[in-house]
Order: C-alpha cells, then structure tokens, then sequence
C-alpha cells in the first residue's frame, strides 16, 4: 500500500497571496483533501503559544481553529493565534475564511513576515487529539509550533499544529 506524503513549504503559509489566489491553506487541501473552520474565538492560549507571542500571563488571544483532511480523514489539527491588539476588528476574528488567507490580511494590516522559526516535537497525543485525529493507542503525533514576526521581532502569529506523526519528513528551503 502506498503511504500517503505530504510536502512541507512552510514559506507559502506565511506569505500574502496575489489578488483573487486561495489561501495557502486552502489551496493544498483543495488538491489534497480540505479543511474545516472548527472555532474563531478569544482564548487564553496555551503557555507556549502565550510566550511566542509576548503575552503576559492569563492575556487572551484570537484563535482560529481548523481541521486538515486528506481524503476524507482528518490528518492535522491546526491553530493560528494572533494579538487581540491585532485581530480585533478585522476578518481575523470572523467565523468564515478570509480572503485570500490570514497572510494576505495581516500583510495588508502592515504585519509582513521577516523571520519564522518552528519547533517540532514528536510525543503521545492528548486524549482529545487521539480522538480528533483517530489514532489508535499507542501512536504518536508531531507538533510544530510557528511562530512568524516583523522587521523589529514582534510576534503577530504563532500557529500550532498538531499532525499524524509521519515516517518520514521532507524540507526544502529556497536560499536567495
């Protein structure tokens, strides 16, 4: 049987898109499954999400929480968390998708990405992920925590992602 692959570029996630062009996210689901908006609320973020995003303690934060299926299953959960100060006012925080995706926004508000870094940790799943995700006991997932900033280092998104623990992981990085 033939494992299912899925390719990595993490630049067209963060980068605005051109006039009338899906979201980076969209677009991938589009050819390779699709996703559903599960949740756009106002939440405390998890602690490593509040520290990637400067917040103080108990400070809340936009989520906008998805779900990425590839062929019908449900493959990755995947939550973007933005500055109230930011998302306030703006599609951001509007219960449909936006335009052109959350980079283009955030782009067109001033917010442009000057520097990306990503964690990776493989570890068990949380029973509420096992169940999202399907798994069975036993299997492991893999996290990667995104956190995109400005010029002068400000943190304007940190995506959480929480996937299906792949056998094997493949990155390319275009050097300019």
């Amino acid at each position: 049987m033939a494992e299912k692959q899925r390719r990595n570029d993490s630049l067209a996630y963060v980068s605005p898109r051109e006039e009338g062009q899906a979201d980076a996210w969209t677009e991938e689901a589009q050819q390779r499954g699709g996703q559903r908006l599960t949740e756009v609320a106002e939440v405390v973020p998890p602690p490593d999400v509040a520290a990637a995003l400067s917040l103080e303690r108990d400070a809340k934060a936009a989520v906008r929480r998805r779900v990425i299926l590839l062929d019908g299953e449900a493959i990755e959960l995947a939550d973007s968390y933005y500055p109230l100060k930011i998302a306030r006012g703006t599609a951001l925080l509007e219960p449909k998708k936006i335009k052109g995706g959350a980079p283009t926004l955030l782009a067109e508000l001033g917010y442009s990405p000057r520097h990306v870094t990503e964690d990776l940790e493989l570890r068990e799943p949380a029973p509420l992920e096992r169940a999202a995700l399907a798994l069975p006991a036993g299997s492991n997932v893999l996290t990667l925590l995104r956190t995109t900033t400005t010029e002068d280092g400000s943190p304007f998104e940190v995506q959480f992602m929480v996937m299906k623990a792949p056998r094997r992981l493949h990155y390319e990085i275009e050097v300019d």
